[in-house]
């Protein structure tokens, strides 16, 4: 398979209309520093198409997605709690 089509996930992260992240974001122990993290870059992104929320929860929903397999349960469960510290960020509850 061709470099340029196995790193298709890097490309969108890195060239995505959606948002700029703050580098190492997703490594973060804190899932309120996630959250804060992309709430900031959400509301100061002048690329994103969509509002500051959907921007941020995409991307988040994007990095989970991407790992698949390799995101080990203890991760996972942080970034799942970043989910819900995003939502309670700007005032949505979970459906």
């Amino acid at each position: 398979m061709a470099a340029t089509t196995h790193r298709w996930s890097a490309r969108v992260a890195r060239e995505s209309d959606a948002l700029t992240l703050q580098p190492g974001i997703f490594a973060q122990r804190s899932p309120k520093r996630i959250a804060q993290s992309l709430k900031t870059s959400a509301e100061r992104s002048h690329r994103r198409k969509s509002e500051p929320f959907r921007s941020a929860m995409s991307m988040l929903n994007f990095f989970i997605n991407r790992m698949g397999s390799q995101l080990s349960p203890a991760r996972r469960k942080v970034l799942d709690r970043a989910k819900d510290e995003l939502r309670g960020l700007y005032g949505r509850s979970k459906r």
